[in-house]
Order: C-alpha cells, then structure tokens, then sequence
C-alpha cells in the first residue's frame, strides 16, 4: 500500500489493524495479490449464510416492545431506543411498487422488468421518443393509462413524477454468492460499494446512480436500520438501479468476513482517518464502506476494514455528504485503474507531470 510517509513498517508487511482503532498504512508495504486472502470457514451447522444471521440467537422475547393487556386493549411499550429504531428508518415510500420518472421507468422497461401497469399524462403518451417505448410495455402485457397530472401528484404524494409513473414488480436482490462471482467475472479487480446504516433514501439512489456510472459491480446493504430499495430510491438513481445488482444481507460484519474470504480488502470512508485516499494503493478488489452522514461508519464495521481512507477538504467545511464522497472516492478507485491500462511511456510522463506538480505546491506553499 502507498505511505503516507509517516510509518516506518518494513516492505511487504500485511497492514494491521488494531483493535479500536483506525488502522494506518506502513511505508512501502505491498499488497497480497487477488486469491491470497485467509479463507473463511463459515458455521456449517447452519443452512444460512453467515451474512444472514444476526448477532445473537433469537429468544422469545426479541420483539419490539412489551405487550400488556389493559381491559380489552393491548399496548405496546416502547423503550426510548426502540423509538429512535423506528423513527430511523427507512421505506418512506407508501407505495414502495411504484416508480415514477422518465429515467427510471424507461431504464425499468429497458432492463425488462415487469411492469403490471402504467400511468402516463398526455404529453409523454405521445411523445416521440417514449411512444416505442409504452408500445413496448403493451406488448409485455402492461396496462396503460392516460391520466392528469395532478393524478400523477396524488399517487407520487407530490413528487416530481416528470409524467409518468408505473407500477412493478418487487425489487429482487441477489444473493451476496452470486453478486461476488458476477463481480469477478465482469472485472479484474472488482469494485463493491458497502452502505452502512444509510437511512436515507435520496442518499441511497444517489450512491447507487454514482457507482453504476463509475463502473462498479455491485452494492451490498443491510436490512436492518437502513434503507431499502423503494420508489424514491428508484427516482433518484434516475435508471441505474436496474443496471447494477444490489444484495441486502442481515449481518453486514459477517458480509464484509466473506468479501475478505473471497479476495477483496474492505475500505472504510471516514472524514478522522489519517491515510488519504490519493496515497492509498487500489489496486486488488476493492470492497468501498460508506456510512451514514451524520453517525459515519460503526465502531464494529471500522474495526474489520483492512484500511480506514478519508478525503482530504481544503475548504471550511467539515465534511461531506455520503453520496457525493462515494461519487469522490470511487472516481480515485477508478483513476488508479485507468492510469494502468495506459501505455508505459504515457504513464511515466502522468506520474513525472504529477511528481512536479507536487514540487511547484510545495515550493507555492
């Protein structure tokens, strides 16, 4: 991995992370090549993946809340953390079958997604562009309707629907096994985007829009304090949803101990991290761990990343918000890849540009 120049760990050294603590990068250590990663002996005596388990066995009484009967009513008691579970989440949606905007449903008829019915105001039915495409959704058996506007409004609850909503089939993830292996067939060194706790919907179609772009393989979520793919999700990541597979596992900790299993070294996005994002060394599959805006990455999740990375701010704002550093970090990721692919002599004169560039900021400076 690159040195930030402040460790002295000799050369070829495996970073370690220490308990609790952000893990730093030794100077001129290297990294293990793809397929050398310790292998990962999952609980065998259970039919579920590790990554769908959560952290403790069930009891009885793991439910939300406490029932108590008063006369002929019941009433749920809840403690004040249930309270913030509830408020945290997550599917605002009403109607979470629905997808509205010209870029998500064309990219859903595109994709070939199922859709059971579709409403559309006047100007898009007829418009030449979208008409082959409604003619398409006729033909795979979705029924259309021309309606208002303010139609549209009511079942969007006033979002901007651009004229069109549809409604379709629920979202299928898959599974955390396939999204690895369809990831190491698409790529040489493959890129997955971790969220952790990302509650918000808009954050979550943006992170999903940007990795898409850039050329990620695939994204992982957890079910639980975080949010799912719902319609606003849809919205947002303006048709790239349906081009990128998503995995929604219980126990991302568990998840991340398989993604190592399988090669990839995890990466966690934090604004206190001392190794940059610009000296950190890409170039093995690469698992990108974002956290929520305002709590970041947790402790547990922090504590399995091979490297904690930040993005370095010059200006007075304090940090940024998590779909545009993932936008940022994935773009690095990607540069590093296409510097690679260039010829040799292309590259020497980038790195001999970039090297002088730094020596001008110094002397500036």
């Amino acid at each position: 991995m690159r040195s930030s120049g402040k460790s002295s760990a000799k050369s070829g050294d495996k970073p370690k992370l220490r308990s609790g603590k952000y893990a730093s990068s030794p100077s001129g250590s290297k990294r293990t090549k793809f397929g050398t990663r310790k292998s990962f002996d999952p609980d065998k005596s259970s039919s579920k993946p590790d990554w769908q388990k959560g952290d403790r066995p069930r009891k009885s009484s793991d439910h939300l809340g406490k029932s108590r009967v008063e006369g002929n009513r019941i009433r749920q008691s809840f403690s004040r953390d249930h309270l913030d579970s509830r408020f945290e989440s997550i599917d605002e949606d009403t109607s979470p079958d629905l997808i509205y905007g010209r870029h998500a449903v064309e990219a859903a008829i595109e994709a070939g997604r199922s859709l059971n019915r579709l409403w559309v105001n006047a100007k898009l039915h007829y418009d030449s562009h979208f008409r082959p495409l409604i003619a398409t959704a006729k033909a795979n058996g979705s029924v259309v309707d021309e309606v208002e506007n303010v139609r549209l409004s009511q079942m969007t609850q006033g979002a901007s629907h651009q004229g069109i909503v549809a409604q379709v089939s629920a979202y299928e993830y898959v599974d955390l096994e396939v999204l690895v292996q369809q990831a190491k067939n698409k790529a040489r060194r493959p890129v997955i985007v971790a969220a952790d706790g990302i509650t918000d919907p808009h954050n979550l179609g943006a992170i999903i829009r940007s990795a898409e772009a850039i050329g990620a393989q695939g994204i992982v979520i957890p079910q639980r304090r975080a949010v799912g793919v719902t319609s606003t999700v849809a919205k947002v990541s303006a048709g790239a949803l349906e081009n990128i597979p998503i995995a929604r596992v219980i126990n991302l900790g568990r998840a991340l101990e398989y993604l190592k299993s399988n090669s990839f070294w995890i990466y966690g996005l934090t604004a206190e991290a001392a190794q940059s994002i610009h000296t950190t060394d890409f170039s093995a599959p690469v698992v990108l761990v974002v956290g929520a805006e305002g709590s970041g990455l947790s402790l547990s999740v922090q504590n399995l990343c091979d490297q904690l990375v930040s993005i370095e701010l010059s200006g007075k704002t304090p940090s940024l918000n998590a779909s545009v550093a993932t936008g940022m970090a994935l773009y690095e990721i990607y540069r590093q890849t296409w510097i690679d692919k260039l010829p040799v002599l292309t590259r020497k004169k980038l790195q001999k540009g970039s090297v002088e560039a730094s020596k001008l900021e110094r002397i500036d400076s």
